[in-house]
């Protein structure tokens, strides 16, 4: 099947999913109940569709899965309308509860019935990389030549597809590794401030003992967490994925084979890494892992700054450090993990484009700072700005005191996003077998080389399949 064929489809399977949920009821979207002000539409004489929109007043819609609970919006939509008065955002919350899966049923929705569209958010670039490719997002570049900057110099994240850009990025939520800090001191360890998945091993195999492993693994699982089997990908510069820019497969990369090296020894030699059966077995989690003591090392998203100094959920005992995500050689440029963030995108179909970009610019630099609700991914937060969203991050925690403040800063600070690798549409097709096949080594059924081998004819079939 042809990819335009295979496109073609999903869209239109896309849709009728999307329809069926709406016939659940319950789908009133907030912020959304009136008819579109027709008095705010902009009528377009022949050769002037695009002039500039600084001196006329315009509404653009901005749909979203963020909630006010998590994005502020309250505070942070009437500080752009106060900065840009000519402009007013109209919100759209997609999902009050959060759901992202919700959310884009719902977007699609919009899109399908001609609703205006404006500013668009994805919160994954499997999303945002299937709409560009759905057409439903527009290029930005004449914004950013015009105005003047680099995307990869003024953000930790690069939202480039292929040659262009589509979005900017909002929220830098960069992974790191937490650290049992009562256990480094029981065993004479410093908290690393750059170290290499070697190190990380030899630490993890000083941690172990009687009452705790040294490290925890969650994933990967179900086609999920596979970030666990990217270990040392992540730590590039490029090609992070199990497929590569170009949609061929990575499988053979020497970094992925060290991935599996690393954790075949971690878990089967060293023994210092939670068994992989226990996880699966016992439905073990990060954060009862982490909070009761379980592992004095885990690596996981910078999500859980949220929860760092503990909840009535999760009580905190013992101090928490912060360490980088380790790199794969002492020489290496330090600071490449996996990253997460809030894909700000310009609806294709917009009439108000330079409205639209102009909001997306200014939430993804300084309405990051006014919204005070993640670490932004613009580099031009300033380490005072910085410090005070880590504080407001951390008061809302039971115990505030027993994080390392200074170590969280500093490993967020220097973190950085590898270039993006556009998602394939059956992305999660080589996620489920990639997980199979390394079940089949580590429950001793093949060895590494096996595995590799395995992995690699069986995505070219994959691959091949879908062409």
């Amino acid at each position: 099947m042809s990819k335009k064929v295979f496109m073609l489809l999903f869209s239109m399977i896309l849709l009728v999913g999307v329809l069926m949920a709406c016939n659940s009821g319950g789908e009133e979207t907030a912020g959304d109940s009136e008819p579109e002000n027709q008095e705010n539409a902009e009528e377009t004489e022949s050769g002037t569709e695009e002039q500039s929109e600084s001196d006329e007043k315009v509404q653009i819609k901005f749909h979203t899965h963020g909630n006010e609970a998590s994005y502020n919006w309250s505070e942070t939509i009437p500080a752009f309308e106060e900065a840009n008065p000519n402009i007013e955002v109209e919100l759209v919350i997609l999902s009050e509860s959060g759901d992202t899966n919700e959310a884009l049923q719902k977007l699609d929705l919009a899109a399908s019935s001609g609703e205006q569209l404006d500013v668009l958010m994805f919160s994954d670039p499997a999303s945002y990389a299937q709409r560009v490719d759905l057409g439903m997002v527009a290029p930005i570049d004449e914004f950013i030549e015009a105005e003047g900057y680099e995307v990869t110099e003024d953000y930790k994240v690069n939202t480039q597809l292929g040659d262009e850009y589509y979005a900017l990025p909002g929220k830098f939520n960069p992974w790191y590794v937490l650290v049992n800090q009562d256990h480094l001191d029981e065993a004479g360890l410093e908290t690393p401030t750059d170290w290499t998945w070697d190190e990380f091993a030899d630490y993890a195999k000083q941690l172990t003992n009687d009452d705790h492993y040294g490290t925890f693994f969650h994933g990967p699982q179900n086609g999920g967490w596979m970030e666990y089997l990217k270990l040392a990908l992540a730590s590039k510069e490029e090609e992070t994925e199990l497929l590569k820019a170009d949609g061929s497969s990575n499988f053979t990369d020497p970094m992925f084979k060290k991935t599996l090296e690393l954790r075949w020894q971690m878990e089967k030699e060293d023994q210092s890494a939670t068994p992989y059966t226990d996880i699966m077995s016992q439905q073990l989690h990060y954060r009862d892992t982490f909070f009761n003591q379980d592992a004095s090392l885990v690596m996981i998203g910078s999500w859980m700054n949220t929860e760092l100094g503990g909840t009535d959920q999760f009580p905190l005992e013992f101090n928490v450090g912060v360490a980088p995500y380790p790199k794969n050689n002492p020489e290496d440029e330090g600071g490449y993990t996996p990253v997460t963030t809030d894909y700000m995108a310009v609806a294709s179909n917009s009439e108000h484009k330079e409205a639209a970009y102009k909001f997306i610019r200014w939430y993804t630099t300084e309405g990051q700072v006014i919204q005070g609700k993640n670490i932004p991914s613009w580099n031009g937060v300033g380490d005072d700005e910085l410090e005070n969203i880590v504080d407001t991050i951390l008061n809302d925690t039971n115990n505030p005191e027993k994080v390392d403040k200074e170590a969280l800063i500093s490993v967020l600070k220097n973190s950085k996003a590898s270039k993006l690798v556009p998602p394939a549409p059956y992305q999660a097709e080589i996620y489920e077998m990639a997980g199979d096949e390394y079940e089949k080594l580590i429950y001793e059924e093949q060895d590494i080389d096996a595995t590799i081998e395995a992995m690699d004819q069986k995505a070219q079939e994959i691959i091949a399949n879908n062409e």
